[in-house]
């Protein structure tokens, strides 16, 4: 009878540890597969009356991932959004990645139906020059515009945002564990000389691939900010935040979200794929929606 009752026992845990383990493996499957769309909204005085409702899509850090047979289920849940303009803020290519067909075969898409524009992240920065002139040829040629440290006004009726895109160099993306970046910061006399001077005459949105320096983005007197990046920490501990950002840093302090310095907003997209992390827990791949509106 004891013999019989320990058997039963050891079948119980045996079960119980199988059921543990499928719904781990079904819940990492989900936050690797399943996309979320974000919305967020971003209220200004300085957002003139004409923008009211105005839908920024934001996309970052495919790194050649997809989503459905050629991305069809990505592209659905765009077009699902109705946006005004689309940014895509870097990484969508893997520096491994031989062709780029997949995100370049997505971009064609993307391209033809929006207004789309393109920064570098820390992936294209890492090609060679002829890899990634052939991906801003095939960018071009749809319609999509990179932003090289540069500046786009967007209007509707008589008036205007401004619309700026950026990268900096690679010695900015600090490695804890690298003693020569750690101590290197990316400040407003930097970040100037990289892009220039804010037209504070107009509400202007700042596309960068990098969290890292919000208040430097602040100081410069970016309004709105859109950055990816962190990947949302690839591990989402609930209430806590990301676990671990591509700097080896533990609980990043922008993983994912909208965060604000006074009046300035930070909206950090945690990505589409995984890069080099492996895989997402807690964390679903990410679309953000952010609508502008007037105060």
């Amino acid at each position: 009878m004891k013999m019989r009752i320990k058997k039963n026992k050891k079948k119980l845990v045996l079960l119980i540890l199988l059921i543990v383990l499928a719904f781990i493996a079904v819940s990492i499957y989900l936050d690797n597969s399943f996309l979320q769309v974000t919305q967020y909204t971003v209220t200004s005085e300085r957002i003139p009356q004409s923008f009211n409702n105005f839908k920024i899509l934001q996309l970052s850090d495919l790194h050649s991932a997809s989503f459905g047979e050629e991305n069809r289920t990505l592209l659905k849940k765009i077009d699902e959004q109705k946006p005004d303009i689309v940014v895509m803020t870097g990484d969508m290519v893997n520096t491994k990645d031989e062709t780029f067909d997949v995100f370049l075969k997505f971009g064609k898409e993307v391209g033809k139906k929006y207004e789309t524009y393109y920064i570098m992240g820390n992936h294209e920065q890492n090609l060679d020059e002829s890899k990634r002139e052939y991906i801003f040829s095939k960018l071009k040629a749809t319609g999509i515009k990179i932003l090289n440290n540069e500046k786009v006004g967007i209007t509707r009726g008589a008036d205007q945002i401004n619309l700026y895109g950026m990268w900096f160099n690679l010695k900015y993306y600090k490695d804890a564990n690298n003693a020569y970046t750690k101590d290197i910061y990316y400040d407003s006399a930097a970040m100037q000389k990289v892009i220039g001077d804010c037209d504070t005459s107009k509400y202007s949105v700042l596309l960068t691939h990098n969290p890292l320096y919000f208040d430097t983005y602040a100081g410069w007197d970016a309004d709105l900010t859109l950055a990816g990046h962190i990947h949302g920490g690839m591990i989402r501990i609930p209430f806590i935040g990301g676990l671990l950002s591509p700097e080896h840093e533990f609980f990043p302090q922008y993983s994912g979200g909208k965060y604000h310095m006074g009046d300035k907003v930070l909206i950090v997209n945690r990505g589409l794929g995984n890069g080099n992390f492996g895989i997402r827990i807690l964390d679903r791949p990410e679309i953000s929606v952010i609508s502008l509106q007037s105060k």
